[in-house]
């Protein structure tokens, strides 16, 4: 995948930016879903025995996706929102 643009960060040097904590986020989900995958993968090839973990790694990546829905959704709805203001 292509290189992620730099985060921008306040003059300051304060709390981190918005771009810079929405893609943390989104490598979070990333390494949710891989860890989840890897474990049904062990599952299915009979390397491993442990439902109840690869159950809970698939529904903390289904949550995490699922923040990251409504993230989107949010942010095209703000959009949609600046873009229909009558200036």
């Amino acid at each position: 995948p292509p290189a992620a643009p730099a985060p921008v960060t306040p003059a300051g040097g304060g709390a981190p930016s918005f771009a810079s904590e929405l893609s943390g986020a989104m490598q979070q989900m990333e390494s949710l879903q891989s860890t989840a995958g890897q474990q049904v993968n062990a599952l299915i090839h009979g390397t491993s025995q442990d439902v109840h973990a690869s159950m809970i790694a698939v529904e903390k990546a289904d949550l995490a996706f699922g923040m990251m829905l409504q993230l989107r959704n949010k942010a095209v709805q703000a959009y949609q929102d600046i873009a229909n203001m009558a200036f």
